[in-house]
């Protein structure tokens, strides 16, 4: 009896107010011109306030702006893509890290359908804040035929530029160096032609290590320093430094001058702009060819926040002070990756340009 007149209440409530109220803005909105010619969703992009896109302190999620949302990837070369590496049992940080150009780089015309392939398996060793790749202290062992049967669905794919990455492997004794190595070598004995590009650990900072992987053929050594020396330790795993990443890159440029040299830079956890222009000084100063700047996103609930959706007017500043500053091709944009297509075919060109002047 109590619930049925509470209901009976609550309906006619609704009759006497709510659906008043709802005509009432019905009436106003039809017979109000600036409501009908209001702004649209270009002026609230140019008119976005910045606090919008900043995360305050114990605040929630802030919402991801338009110039972020992407298309779901689907089409008949991403299916080919798929159906190729999981018949080889390959992986892709594309999938992994849940990449958000991964529609466009899979879903391009034929031909120009690319992936970055992921080799040392797909378990990492390291635990960092950023990355959704699984982890463990003890991964599977390596799967022997990796090398052969990545170079196989690269040449399957008739590309011209492929990039090749890995998780970290701190559990074997070369950090899966050799594995690497291999891999580039059976790849070029299958595709002379084609161009590699390694975006590697950092092999604990082990001078010989690193060579190893430099020495196999590669023509584009990348490795990323991922954000600004402040937040190095809140973002990376511990055994990964700012310092550590820079004597990589420096050690590849020093010792092999004729490979171009790549790192990447993830804004949006927190990092003052100077500090971005503090890392591309310290990256070009070490020989660094390439940069890549993107924004961070939070693949789950578990990972480090987004502190900052970075406007793409900032991001646009940055490549303006990278070509100041020297570096060859510098790739910023909010969708901007360290593996990323249109970066790929520019660098293709700059590689063959080298081998012609050599």
């Amino acid at each position: 009896m109590f619930m049925a007149v509470k209901l009976g209440n609550i309906v006619q409530y609704w009759k006497q107010n709510v659906l008043v109220v709802g005509k009432y803005f019905h009436v106003i909105y039809r017979n109000n011109s600036f409501l009908k010619d209001g702004p649209d969703l270009k002026d609230f992009i140019e008119n976005a306030s910045s606090e919008e896109l900043v995360r305050k302190p114990g605040a929630k999620r802030i919402r991801l702006p338009p110039w972020l949302k992407t298309e779901i990837p689907a089409g008949k070369d991403v299916y080919r893509l798929k159906n190729t590496l999981r018949s080889m049992n390959l992986s892709t940080v594309c999938e992994e890290a849940k990449c958000p150009n991964i529609g466009e780089c899979w879903g391009g015309k034929e031909g120009t359908a690319t992936a970055t392939i992921m080799i040392l398996g797909d378990t990492c060793t390291r635990g960092c804040r950023f990355c959704s790749v699984k982890t463990s202290r003890q991964p599977p062992p390596l799967d022997p035929n990796e090398p052969i049967n990545t170079a196989k669905a690269i040449s399957s794919w008739n590309l011209n530029y492929i990039v090749i990455t890995s998780v970290d492997r701190d559990d074997l004794p070369d950090g899966g160096s050799s594995h690497f190595a291999k891999t580039v070598q059976e790849v070029k004995r299958l595709n002379p032609n084609l161009i590699v590009e390694c975006l590697t650990p950092d092999f604990a900072g082990e001078k010989k290590l690193i060579s190893t992987v430099a020495s196999s053929g590669v023509d584009v050594y990348a490795h990323n320093i991922e954000t600004v020396e402040s937040l190095t330790w809140f973002v990376r795993d511990p055994r990964a430094t700012y310092k550590q990443s820079l004597g990589v890159l420096e050690h590849v440029k020093t010792h092999f001058p004729k490979i171009l040299t790549k790192s990447s830079i993830m804004v949006g956890f927190g990092e003052k702009r100077e500090e971005v222009v503090t890392t591309m000084k310290d990256l070009r100063n070490v020989g660094v060819d390439c940069i890549t700047i993107g924004q961070y996103m939070q693949p789950t609930k578990g990972h480090a926040k987004v502190k900052e959706y970075v406007h793409p007017e900032v991001f646009k500043s940055w490549e303006l002070i990278g070509n100041e500053l020297g570096f060859a091709y510098t790739a910023s944009g909010p969708l901007v990756r360290s593996s990323y297509k249109a970066g790929e075919y520019f660098l293709e060109n700059l590689v063959k340009q080298k081998q012609k002047n050599e």
